[in-house]
């Protein structure tokens, strides 16, 4: 802590009382302190072993998190007393790299001993102890960078960006692998909330975290350390109270000033939701949802309040065939590296109220095109309502057969029962025809403005509670993809307006809007026809 805390952070100017630059010891609140002094204080002299192995730090955007980075890992590289040892500083891009490296490099400039002792490369951003030929790299990460490192110690900085990578876990494993015979090793993560909602490594670490912080996991290896606000603050919206801005940024009044948070408050208040979510994701650390982009559709307002109570459904297909009288569906998918989508819309035997439940699912193809997304799509996965063909034509027969099962249920229209985008989707209607669905039960849609109804009238149902969703990750992920542009008296959104982003799934909700829209009863049956189906199947 004497090395950490004597560090000259150049940024700041010169203390008038020393006439020398101010230290981090002068500056640091003690929250910053008490954190190092845990990272440090970890280490275990006699038996040589890291008690603290990994740490997440969250928090707000501009409170000096470069110059902890630089500051804890060059303390190590200074202290350190393993020969030709590795300290490694990952970052998701260049600039953010260089934010960890020139205050390093400033520290040591400014410091007539500490001049003699490193020596800077900076085109490689390498710090290198003289004595010890211990290193500090900065790097800008891939996978060809961390590939063979035997870093004692990683700090991955900005880890929410790490979350849009799809390689980023087997990177960050690739990186801290060095620590399996380096006892005295360990990896911290600093981030600030992602400005999209949460995806990938960080989203997981940053659960992970909660669970530790909240008692649910034990782990004593693992520090959490997370400025933000309690979920009843958020409820009670007392983060939008200026006078708690302190609680997310614990350096107010050193490197952020109140009073500017307060004016970029007042500019964000009344501004487009996308404005303003994203100024309370990087200063306030409240995690983003969905429906937050300035040219976002007024409907991914309302979807999270959308989600069905699970006394009324537990969100499964198998539930939604027991509670409903009537089903249509809706699919939409373009080519090989867009996913096809399909939406069940029900109808609740009592309430009337209607039911959304959802599935995609995704060629190859869209693995290797698309890797912007690959993090996003294998959470899906996990919660599985995406599916990962394996064959060209597994998800035309998955669709047939969830289908099938609708419609042995009784619960299919005879009429318009199934609303199918015209464009490409000859493949699916062959194999629906070769199950025996009829020409009258498979209706094609008109897209684009032709959807307006349905765009409108589903905002309206979620608002007013009488549209219920499962509660899918994947539609809250598309739903927030969605972009509306206003054309004349109509509103479009399509996948050319959502780009890259993926919104096939709802979509296809559109399109089963359209046909329950029409008040359509079932084919009959219901669920005792059902059962016995499937027995007569089985057997």
């Amino acid at each position: 802590m004497a090395v950490f805390t004597s560090l000259k952070i150049v940024d700041l100017g010169i203390n008038p009382a020393t006439d020398e630059h101010w230290t981090i010891g002068e500056t640091a609140g003690e929250w910053l302190l008490d954190f190092a002094a845990a990272i440090f204080g970890a280490y275990d002299p006699e038996t040589g072993e890291q008690m603290i192995r990994k740490g997440l730090l969250l928090v707000s955007k501009k409170n000096t998190k470069s110059t902890i980075a630089a500051g804890i890992m060059l303390t190590e590289l200074i202290c350190g007393w393993r020969p030709s040892d590795e300290n490694l500083i990952l970052a998701p891009t260049i600039e953010v790299a260089g934010n960890s490296f020139k205050p390093a490099c400033d520290m040591i400039r400014n410091d007539d001993e500490l001049n003699d002792l490193l020596h800077i490369q900076e085109h490689i951003r390498l710090i290198t102890n003289r004595n010890t030929k211990a290193t500090l790299k900065v790097v800008a990460a891939d996978s060809a960078t961390v590939s063979g490192k035997k870093a004692s110690r990683v700090l991955v900085d900005e880890l929410w960006l790490f979350g849009k990578k799809a390689t980023a876990d087997a990177m960050l494993r690739e990186a801290s692998g060095g620590q399996v015979s380096r006892p005295e090793g360990y990896t911290l993560f600093l981030t600030t909330q992602s400005d999209e909602p949460p995806a990938g490594v960080f989203k997981e670490m940053l659960a992970y975290a909660r669970d530790v912080r909240d008692g649910v996991v034990e782990d004593r290896e693992f520090l959490p350390v997370l400025y933000e606000f309690p979920e009843e603050m958020l409820a009670a919206n007392e983060h939008l109270n200026p006078a708690n801005f302190y609680i997310t940024n614990p350096n107010l009044g050193r490197s952020v000033s109140q009073k500017w948070l307060e004016s970029e408050f007042r500019q964000v208040d009344n501004a487009e939701d996308g404005t303003k979510q994203v100024f309370y994701a990087k200063h306030l650390n409240v995690e983003i949802g969905v429906g937050l982009r300035h040219d976002a559709w007024i409907g991914a307002t309302y979807w999270e309040q959308a989600k069905a109570p699970r006394s009324l459904w537990d969100g499964t297909l198998e539930h939604m065939l027991e509670i409903c009288e009537v089903i249509v569906a809706g699919g939409d998918g373009g080519g090989l590296d867009d996913l096809l989508g399909l939406a069940l819309l029900g109808r609740h035997r009592d309430t009337k109220q209607w039911l959304l439940w959802c599935r995609a699912w995704a060629q190859l193809d869209v693995f290797e095109r698309r890797k912007d997304i690959v993090s996003n799509l294998n959470d899906f996965i996990a919660e599985g309502t995406l599916i990962k063909c394996t064959s060209p034509t597994q998800d035309l027969v998955e669709v047939a057969d969830i289908l099938e099962r609708v419609r042995d249920a009784g619960l299919l229209p005879k009429q318009a029962a199934i609303g199918l985008d015209p464009q490409g989707i000859t493949a699916l209607v062959d194999e629906l025809a070769g199950r025996g669905f009829t020409a009258d039960q498979m209706l094609a849609i008109s897209q684009g403005f032709r959807l307006s109804g349905a765009v409108w009238g589903m905002e309206r149902k979620l608002k007013d509670g009488t549209l219920l969703h499962a509660g899918q990750r994947l539609m809250a992920w598309c739903v927030g993809n969605a972009k509306s542009e206003q054309r004349g008296n109509a509103v479009l959104i399509t996948k050319q307006v959502a780009g890259k982003a993926k919104i096939d799934p709802l979509i296809a909700s559109f399109d089963a809007v359209m046909l329950m829209t029409r008040n359509p009863e079932g084919s009959g049956g219901g669920m005792d026809d059902y059962l016995a189906a499937m027995k007569a199947r089985a057997a």
